[in-house]
């Protein structure tokens, strides 16, 4: 067994799920844990399908438009006058994706003989669907919906795939939020939107399997913010732990030291605020997000030396972000560089 494995986050570019499985597990297979379907077709962009399907929703209208441009330009929806926003009308469409996508994802498993490689779904937090597709003023109010659609769906992957899954939550929102704020707050606001997070994590079955995404947005392969301290990143981190329920597995966290289009920054004093991370607990993973098609191999390796330095342990490997918003040779690439630092 690898000392060093690879993460990959979620999306790739290909034209269905077998091709993107086949080449993700060709060239990673060895190194992996966990193997996701590619989130091919509309999930390639995230979220955005689930607030396209907004528009067929009895229960809301349209406030403004958008065309995806960027992070100021999507649709915002607001409930209509006389309704609410009912969890069983919410189309999120999690639980027939993953469903269509298990039984090939098992073919290329003994194909490449990756035995113990788990399916891995990604599920975006509820407070990330109401953000994005009610704006900032009603999104705790109607994240619970979000919740309660999610839920169900996760409940319904569990019911089948049992321990054979591991549910990779996702947190733009919840990164971005304690990176905005200033610093003596970071610790109370990560805490209050990690005891959201927690309510989805209990309301799926207790022998499930999860891995935590940190993110900072990969829009059009553009973050929607670059950190300049990692301080956020520790503060939403020590309040999962800290939250995090004893009867449910937490695998990993995953952290984005790239943004986007942007590599890793490749001064040392930036890694050194991870170092109250070094207690992380063992059987936790902590995946360095630093894979990047636009750094060359010394400086990544370089990178990688700081980060596993400063916590005093080997790290996972990944890109920042699900590689789907890039092209198939800047993914190729990406790929490439992430063996490349599992090898090293």
């Amino acid at each position: 067994m690898p000392h060093r494995h690879i993460h990959l986050v979620g999306s790739y570019p290909a034209a269905d799920v077998r091709q993107a499985m086949t080449v993700m597990a060709g060239v990673a297979g060895p190194y992996l844990r966990t193997l996701a379907d590619g989130e091919v077709g509309a999930r390639r962009y995230w979220i955005r399908h689930i607030i396209e399907d907004l528009r067929e929703n009895p229960d809301v209208e349209l406030r403004a438009d958008g065309g995806w441009s960027g992070y100021d330009d999507h649709p915002i929806f607001k409930v209509r006058r006389g309704h609410r926003l009912r969890p069983g009308a919410l189309r999120l469409g999690t639980a027939q994706a993953a469903g269509e996508s298990y039984a090939v994802f098992k073919q290329v498993r003994a194909e490449h003989r990756l035995d113990g490689v788990a399916f891995q779904v990604g599920v975006p937090s509820d407070l990330d669907l109401a953000l994005f597709s009610f704006g900032p003023a009603r999104a705790l109010a109607l994240r619970r919906a979000f919740r309660e659609a999610l839920a169900r769906e996760m409940r319904e992957i569990a019911a089948w795939g049992g321990r054979d899954v591991l549910f990779q939550i996702e947190v733009p929102a919840e990164l971005v939020m304690v990176a905005t704020v200033p610093g003596p707050l970071r610790t109370p606001v990560a805490r209050l939107l990690v005891g959201g997070l927690i309510k989805l994590v209990v309301a799926v079955p207790p022998d499930s399997r999860f891995g935590v995404h940190l993110c900072v947005g990969d829009l059009n392969n553009r973050a929607l913010k670059r950190l300049g301290t990692l301080a956020p990143v520790v503060s939403l981190v020590k309040a999962l732990l800290r939250a995090w329920p004893h009867d449910r597995a937490l695998e990993f966290v995953h952290v984005p030291l790239a943004a986007g289009d942007r590599p890793p920054p490749l001064k040392t004093a930036f890694y050194q605020g991870l170092e109250p991370l070094a207690d992380l607990p063992p059987g936790i993973r902590f995946v360095a997000g630093l894979a990047h098609e636009a750094q060359g191999p010394d400086d990544q390796r370089r990178v990688l030396r700081t980060v596993e330095r400063v916590l005093s342990r080997t790290v996972d490997v990944a890109s920042a972000c699900g590689l789907g918003r890039r092209s198939e040779g800047d993914a190729r690439r990406a790929l490439d560089r992430a063996v490349a630092l599992a090898e090293s």
